[in-house]
């Protein structure tokens, strides 16, 4: 199982560090020397070394015009910005709203033939009604503190729907029933949602399983996350959200889903627990 969902970004981060020493290794320098030619301190280099700061394509630039090799550093700015990419904050991702954050999700949802879902904290953003989206997005805007753009947001996310009834793509989601339980905006809000989901689950392109309360544990409850076919894989923290696209976290991630899969039921059952949850909000 995953040990964390940030490793495959912090794995890259150290392999970036890694070149780095090698520069200077190769170059003959030593960290003191290095830092005085950069034009820094020799803390700021230890921690670009170790991996615990990340370097701005200015230090870069720097860092190989002090060993000689003004040639990588286009190269090394390249793999840097593919590593942030990795781990993005999503004050970061939001900071001029979440409307663009949204329209990103749109296109790798075109991209992508098949997407696994699991969800343990709310309803996939495929399947969400306007009002319960615009309630989700007004509650994450407000604990984030980022623009107001919601109802282009909320706009961008309810474009994902389409696909449930165009083109080849198939959504397989699992969602844990205390999702169900948990109320996003007013009970009439919820009770539209969860309507909506009895209303999606016939389509041919979706397969919807819940992992009842009382189901026997097999995979302890996880972060939500999204495998797009077999190579693509996003998992969803409270400050950020995380690209995996190592094969073996990939795989990982994979073999969570199936396990969470063997707890979850489907059809008739599914739509019970979903009634359930509805006849509770009355």
């Amino acid at each position: 199982m995953p040990a964390s969902p940030s490793s495959s970004a912090q794995a890259a981060r150290e392999a970036l560090a890694v070149r780095l020493a090698h520069l200077a290794r190769d170059a003959g320098l030593t960290g003191r020397e290095l830092s005085a030619r950069c034009g820094w301190h020799p803390a700021k280099t230890s921690r670009l070394l170790r991996a615990k700061a990340a370097p701005s394509d200015a230090d870069l630039h720097a860092w190989c015009a002090a060993c000689g090799a003004e040639d990588q550093a286009d190269d090394l700015i390249a793999t840097n910005r593919a590593v942030e990419s990795m781990y993005l904050e999503w004050r970061r991702q939001h900071q001029g709203g979440m409307r663009r954050a949204q329209q990103d999700v749109l296109a790798r949802t075109a991209a992508a033939q098949v997407c696994r879902a699991y969800v343990s904290n709310v309803i996939p953003g495929f399947f969400q009604t306007a009002a319960y989206a615009e309630a989700l997005m007004r509650t994450i805007t407000d604990f984030q503190g980022t623009p107001d753009d919601i109802p282009e947001a909320v706009a961008a996310r309810l474009a994902r729907s389409r696909f449930l009834y165009k083109g080849d793509h198939r959504f397989v989601v699992l969602i844990e029933e205390w999702v169900l339980r948990s109320c996003i905006g007013t009970a009439q809000t919820m009770a539209g949602q969860l309507a909506h989901l009895l209303t999606v689950m016939p389509l041919p392109s979706v397969s919807l399983g819940v992992i009842p309360l009382s189901a026997q544990r097999t995979v302890w409850p996880l972060e939500a996350f999204y495998l797009y076919d077999d190579h693509h894989t996003v998992v969803e923290t409270l400050t950020a959200g995380i690209s995996v696209r190592q094969p073996r976290e990939i795989a990982d991630y994979a073999r969570a889903f199936k396990g969470l899969s063997t707890m979850a039921v489907h059809g008739d059952a599914a739509r019970t627990l979903i009634q359930a949850a509805i006849d509770a909000l009355e």
